[in-house]
């Protein structure tokens, strides 16, 4: 297979943008990679939580229709001037609640840049886009440790709240670790730290969620001027490769954003990833089949980890984190050289595979079979 120098696949590569809270190491899992690994290479990408299933069949036709404008800016395009108001009523509020950039990723990087006074307080692990930029740009980060369970320990959190903390970030669902914060802790923990400073809430899987635990902070954000809620359209909407997120908060807390680093944020997402956003929205069947599909990957994928006796945490979101016992080596590495990606963390005790098709997931437990057994 031809190679390519690891460095410049992390440069070439948009996966170097996510760090995840886990080794870059893991992106690839050894120093060199193909240079192509979709299905043709007969490699498995389960190392970045995309959606096997594809995008809605009806957000495709909108790509379609839109192909024609593709040479006009969006400013141009009579039907992408209210892009901004129909996101913003799908989820009850108004534009000028909204902000769109380029994916929840951008949207991170973003507000670490504009939080950059004093100190932000996250979790340790988490997704680390926020936090790794803020830590680049020479802004304090204080890491808490998720709980032995791998939750959010929204206590320690608030205690570790002080005079200088400009930010609190918390993904929910969390990744790496797939776990979740009820709704009510959640409300009761952003009421308590609002009262000092601003509470970002990461809600890109929350689609996994089922009622009454895919309660969105949304709804606190009209009456509480310090509550951010990202999301992104990467996820149950398939829409990685398109990059589409938006930042919904307090028209008063929007507005000190956009006018410091979002000015026309909005015009890095182009005309067919906006149409293709709108169209997907509509399509809630795509998105349930999609949801259902995953989570019976999912749950297979659970139980056989479970009987190899490995320690897996309960998942909400479309991965899984698992414990690697006293496994020796660089267990990415190991796991690419059987053809599969997948993403370990830089201590080596832990996994994280994202959820494939059943067959994919199939795959990669008779994988594990084999690795166990010496095969």
């Amino acid at each position: 297979m031809q190679a390519v120098n690891r460095r410049n696949w992390i440069k070439q590569s948009s996966l170097a943008a996510l760090g995840l809270g886990i080794s870059l190491r893991s992106i690839a899992g050894e120093d060199y990679l193909p240079r192509n690994f979709g299905a043709e290479s007969g490699l498995i990408n389960l190392g970045a939580n995309e959606n096997p299933y594809g995008i809605s069949p009806k957000a495709k036709e909108a790509i379609m229709q839109m192909i024609g404008e593709a040479n006009r800016y969006q400013f141009n395009v009579n039907s992408l001037k209210t892009f901004t108001k129909q996101l913003a009523e799908y989820y009850g509020v108004t534009e000028s609640h909204v902000l769109v950039t380029a994916g929840s990723g951008e949207g991170l990087a973003l507000l670490a840049r504009h939080f950059n006074k004093g100190n932000i307080v996250t979790a340790d692990p988490t997704f680390g886009i926020l936090p790794s930029t803020a830590k680049k740009t020479g802004t304090k980060v204080i890491e808490v440790p998720l709980t032995p369970s791998k939750v959010h320990d929204l206590e320690a959190m608030l205690k570790a709240i002080n005079k200088e903390t400009n930010l609190v970030y918390i993904c929910n669902p969390a990744n790496p670790t797939s776990t979740m914060v009820k709704p009510a802790a959640m409300k009761n923990f952003c009421i308590e730290a609002t009262r000092k400073t601003v509470v970002l809430i990461d809600e890109a899987y929350i689609d996994f969620l089922d009622a009454p635990d895919n309660e969105s902070m949304i709804s606190l954000i009209e009456k509480n001027p310090n509550i951010l809620v990202i999301r992104t359209f990467s996820k149950i909407h398939a829409m990685a490769g398109l990059r589409v997120g938006f930042i919904i908060g307090n028209p008063s807390l929007i507005e000190q954003i956009e006018s410091n680093y979002f000015y026309s944020s909005r015009m890095c997402v182009s005309n067919l990833s906006m149409v293709a956003a709108l169209a997907s929205l509509e399509d809630e069947e795509h998105r349930k089949q999609c949801k259902q599909k995953i989570g019976a990957a999912r749950q297979y994928t659970f139980d056989e980890l479970v009987n190899l006796r490995y320690n897996v945490i309960p998942s909400y979101t479309n991965f899984i984190f698992f414990e690697l016992k006293n496994y020796s080596g660089n267990f990415s590495k190991d796991m690419l050289r059987k053809n599969i990606i997948l993403r370990s963390m830089e201590d080596g005790k832990w996994a994280r595979v994202s959820i494939g098709t059943q067959e994919e997931m199939k795959i990669f437990i008779s994988t594990m079979k084999a690795m166990q057994t010496g095969s």
